[in-house]
């Protein structure tokens, strides 16, 4: 049976979903092909209807990664001023929530260590998205004359991930909480965003 192009897209979403939660908990280097097939309930055998290989599904799934990123940090910071929405995107980075939403959130957290082990195409995605992030916060700091708000936002998404990463691997909940809520509020310190709140 032959599909539309609208059906094979929206298959190959479905592929990319999944592959992209498998990844953040286990890892690029874990994952199957196999089983990511099966959790978008489809057979391993459509695979390469989609996809010349494990390298390009990866790609796709940390390009599509950094699209939810993306759309996260829209929706926290949409219709508010840029101190509003940077304290609210602060706030959801460092949550609890999001700490322990392993399968979902920042793909920088999940996957900073993988990295050099990834191919080509897969670093120059991650690195991109990176980019596009610092990039949209750069503009909220820009717009509170911030001076030179593109290093400012590097450093602020540094901690953010920072932070994250170490409250996922702290085994003590009191600690990994701590560590949320210090950075929470330095980061707002630093930039001036307790004070103008």
């Amino acid at each position: 049976m032959r599909y539309d192009t609208e059906h094979k897209q929206k298959t190959r979403e479905k592929v990319v979903h999944a592959a992209a939660r498998a990844i953040r908990i286990d890892g690029p280097e874990r994952i199957g092909v196999a089983a990511v097939m099966a959790e978008a309930g489809l057979t391993h055998g459509g695979f390469y209807a989609h996809f010349a290989s494990k390298d390009e599904l990866v790609s796709a799934a940390i390009e599509h990664m950094f699209e939810q990123s993306r759309a996260r940090v829209v929706h926290e910071t949409e219709g508010r001023g840029p101190v509003e929405g940077l304290i609210a995107y602060i706030d959801f980075y460092l949550s609890k929530k999001h700490r322990d939403a392993r399968g979902a959130g920042c793909p920088m957290a999940a996957l900073s260590s993988d990295l050099p082990r990834l191919s080509e195409s897969s670093r120059e995605q991650f690195a991109a998205g990176a980019r596009r992030l610092t990039v949209t916060l750069g503009e909220k700091l820009a717009a509170l004359d911030h001076v030179d708000a593109e290093a400012a936002a590097r450093s602020m998404v540094a901690e953010l991930v920072g932070a994250l990463s170490l409250s996922r691997v702290e085994t003590d909940a009191k600690r990994s909480d701590a560590i949320l809520s210090a950075s929470r509020h330095q980061l707002k310190q630093r930039f001036h965003l307790e004070v103008r709140a």
